[in-house]
């Protein structure tokens, strides 16, 4: 994985798949996304919002998000390792950036380190790191410009909460209720709050988490299937195959087969779901 900052086209980030961008997941390395073109939907920290022109999203390491903006969408997204100097917020941002002048300083920002990463030349690596510093910088100063955001409601604190926990167990194959429990809550009281915050149930949210680490470690990885349903928490591989089949309407065979006739493989760090995984 590149030890330093990085920048590429919304598309080149998302993947080629759209599964890839539109089931929940997360990354290994910061995200900064600029938003230049299109509208839709993301999901940050299990909250569902809309997105559009001149959005900027900030998006941890390790945090359950998103993305559809559908194929007019267009953007530039700069990813910055977590063990990097440059500062980042501890939680999701989205920041609505209507004045000129800062959207002048960020495209000029951006538009700089895509000359340089075009141009490797000596010293990339380090010109990639002050670039990223400077948009550190530009970032701290649109956050303290903007609005105090009013204190979330419980509801949102929940669902974030949830989202953090789905993030950090979603391999461990326990079922929503014991979420749900290690919440304090009721599995009804969890899903009603999900389906207001994120459009879906906790069932579905934790579900489509799984099964985009399926797909992750069967399109992507040569992985034995016994294996890959193991990593997941499965009881068995007959189990996960029908849980495959069912949420994709393809087995297992099918998904690497389809992949591997249509792109290279893709390394593993793309999804929390790798991490120490030899």
């Amino acid at each position: 994985m590149q030890d330093y900052p990085g920048i590429m086209t919304l598309a080149q980030w998302s993947g080629p798949a759209r599964w890839q961008s539109e089931l929940p997941h997360s990354r290994e390395n910061h995200a900064f996304v600029w938003i230049t073109r299109g509208q839709g939907r993301c999901l940050l920290e299990g909250l569902r919002r809309g997105v559009g022109v001149h959005n900027a999203l900030v998006i941890p390491a390790g945090t359950l998000f998103a993305t559809d903006l559908g194929k007019q969408g267009f953007g530039l997204v700069c990813t910055i390792p977590p063990n990097t100097a440059v500062p980042m917020p501890d939680t999701a941002q989205q920041l609505r950036v209507r004045d000129a002048q800062p959207q002048a300083e960020l495209a000029t920002i951006l538009e700089s380190m895509q000359r340089e990463d075009n141009a490797r030349r000596h010293f990339h690596d380090e010109a990639m790191s002050a670039f990223a510093a400077l948009l550190g910088v530009w970032l701290r100063r649109t956050m303290i410009d903007a609005p105090t955001p009013p204190r979330p409601p419980a509801s949102e604190r929940l669902v974030r909460a949830y989202a953090a926990l789905i993030e950090r167990d979603h391999a461990s194959g326990k079922p929503m209720a014991d979420y749900a429990a290690a919440l304090g809550v009721t599995p009804t009281h969890l899903t009603r709050t999900c389906r207001a915050a994120a459009g879906m149930s906790a069932a579905q949210l934790l579900t489509q988490r799984i099964v985009h680490a399926a797909r992750m470690l069967l399109e992507q990885s040569d992985r034995p299937f016994n294996l890959v349903a193991a990593m997941l928490g499965f009881r068995s591989a007959a189990y996960f195959s029908r849980f495959v089949l069912h949420h994709t309407g393809e087995t297992p065979t099918q998904l690497r087969r389809k992949a591997s006739a249509t792109a290279p493989p893709t390394p593993a760090s793309h999804t929390s779901t790798f991490r120490g995984v030899g």
